[in-house]
């Protein structure tokens, strides 16, 4: 394959149809095909970040089902400390940083 410029949607494209096909390309054109590659890998590792950086304040029967236990054992868990719920306009709800700490074992994440 000669001229124009592939973008990184087409070479995964090709590789996927004939992962054997051997392409010939221009050093700019490689040149751009890498800029993009970083571009796309950077906006992906913000868009984790992002959300890993927010946090969310979910319910507890959301956390009931994420943690697959019984709404009484959260009221237990929070009588001796290691998953308190906050108050949110009168009703009880988790910081999903909490509930990621226990989903990760205990551990910090």
């Amino acid at each position: 394959m000669t001229g124009g410029s592939l973008r990184v949607s087409t070479i995964l494209a090709l590789y996927k149809e004939a992962p054997e096909m051997t392409i010939k390309m221009s050093i700019s054109d490689l040149f751009e095909f890498g800029d993009e590659l970083v571009r796309n890998t950077q906006k992906s590792l913000e868009q984790i970040i992002t959300d890993a950086n927010t946090e969310t304040y979910p319910s507890v029967d959301q956390v009931s089902k994420m943690l697959d236990v019984d709404k009484s054992s959260l009221w237990r868990w929070a009588k001796r400390g290691y998953l308190v719920p906050i108050e949110v306009g009168g009703k009880r709800r988790y910081k999903m940083s909490d509930v990621k700490r226990i989903l990760n074992g205990g551990v910090e994440s």
